[in-house]
């Protein structure tokens, strides 16, 4: 087969062309058109994906539990899961901690630049600060109360809402469709064989069904992705390139710590784990998640990648359909390993640019907090940028800091998506091998399904 009929080379070259279009398009004063003629394709493509993600997650972590048989094995996949994420979140924002203190990218701000980042975006960062005063002032246990829906049919269409980014911009949260899930599927597993069969045949019905509809709306991803990089590029410089480059020079240190710590984390962490707990070669991992890593860089939304990594997971790396509906849609809701590395590495770098110097002490309240917030990220309104003024308030640095970041977050998000969507997948990876429930697809058998249907 033609290498140029392969899926991850035709979302590759759409990304190339859209980076390359809207730089053109930016330099020509072309960004109304971009905005009226291009963009919208990039938009059908997200609600394409965002249409699915929530049936995805009630289908499969129905069935998923339900095919776990008895609340014992729930217990250990599930303990196993969750350990898992926890883990290499804290690894994640250790390594951040780490880099940013080797690098201090915070000291070659200069004053000048300072002054007019946080003028220019002061009235961005006082929204984001009310969005996080209006989290911190639910109460330490409003994640909990939030995450029990009072009404099955409202948390399901709330859920449809969400997945704005890796964050989210409605009161309510995947968390609630999470839980309405698995206590579906432990309600099932409680009733006789025979009583609940109907009822989850309807699930996995629609499990199947969800899982074909990611290969006709990927069909779309070279176009769709196109357009999100060039109205991406053409939103962030405006009618002048020069901005972007601007901003990246004022910023470019900050922006080198941060990405690489999410590289060694991506490129060395996940590696690790694989070798240790796996026999998967890297090679096929890689090659195996690259078009869900595409898509999450384009779409800088974990759940809206969520039906494209499942796919890959279960038809390129082996990971059985058991493990896969419980551990990634779990993964896309509470394990955000990318985005607790971005929060420690600015959290340190807003301080270094204040002046300020934090303590062994902040730092490990750093630690604790962006591994709690990983997992409640969900449940606050607004995204990571939300959760960073949450942390910068634990360890006393003004909020209003986040003002010299915004500029280039955008930029960042798409990168710790990436990160976020490899870890799932590891995750789920390790979690099939521990449980005898890995199957290695034959590299040399052409089993992409997506390109079949192209």
């Amino acid at each position: 087969m033609a290498w140029y009929r392969q899926l991850h080379w035709q979302i590759i070259i759409g990304l190339i062309l859209g980076t390359i279009y809207g730089v053109l398009a930016a330099a020509q004063g072309w960004g109304g058109f971009v905005s009226d003629w291009v963009a919208p394709f990039g938009t059908i493509f997200i609600n394409g994906l965002k249409l699915i993600a929530v049936p995805l997650i009630l289908a499969s972590l129905v069935t998923g539990v339900a095919s776990l048989s008895d609340l014992k094995k729930l217990s250990r996949i599930g303990g196993k899961t969750i350990g898992i994420y926890i883990a290499t979140t804290a690894v994640a924002v250790t390594l951040g901690l780490f880099i940013v203190n080797a690098l201090d990218p915070g000291l070659a701000v200069p004053q000048e630049m300072r002054a007019e980042l946080e003028a220019e975006y002061a009235t961005d960062a006082e929204g984001r600060m009310a969005s996080a005063a209006n989290a911190e002032a639910r109460g330490p246990l409003q994640v909990l109360v939030d995450l029990v829906p009072d009404n099955f049919f409202a948390a399901i269409t709330a859920g449809t809402r969400l997945f704005g980014g890796d964050g989210f911009s409605n009161e309510a949260s995947t968390l609630q469709v999470v839980f309405v899930s698995l206590l579906l599927g432990i309600g099932l597993i409680q009733v006789p064989p025979e009583r609940a069969k109907p009822l989850l045949s309807v699930f996995e019905s629609l499990n199947d069904v969800v899982i074909k509809l990611v290969d006709v709306i990927m069909l779309m991803a070279p176009v769709g992705v196109f357009a999100l990089i060039a109205a991406t590029i053409t939103s962030l410089a405006g009618d002048d390139v020069g901005r972007i480059i601007a901003l990246l020079g004022a910023l470019g240190y900050y922006c080198i710590a941060v990405l690489a710590g999410l590289a060694l984390h991506t490129l060395i962490t996940y590696p690790l784990m694989l070798r240790v707990f796996t026999p998967m070669k890297l090679g096929t991992f890689f090659s195996g998640i690259g078009p869900a890593q595409l898509v999450a860089f384009s779409t800088s939304s974990s759940g809206a990648t969520l039906p494209v990594t499942m796919e890959r997971c279960e038809e390129k790396l082996g990971v059985s359909e058991e493990v896969s509906s419980f551990v990634l849609p779990l993964g896309a809701t509470i394990n955000m390993d990318g985005t607790a590395l971005y929060q420690a590495v600015a959290a340190v770098f807003i301080a270094q640019a204040l002046g300020m110097d934090l303590s062994i002490a902040a730092q490990l309240t750093i630690v604790l907090t962006a591994v709690l917030a990983s997992i409640g990220t969900a449940a606050v309104p607004g995204a990571g940028i939300i959760m960073l003024v949450i942390i910068l308030q634990s360890v006393n640095v003004p909020a209003e800091g986040i003002a010299l970041i915004l500029g280039v977050d955008r930029i960042l998000d798409m990168v710790r998506t990436v990160t976020n969507v490899t870890g799932d997948a590891t995750v789920a990876t390790i979690v099939a091998s521990t449980e005898g429930q890995l199957n290695i697809p034959d590299p040399s058998v052409d089993t992409d399904r997506l390109v079949a249907v192209a």
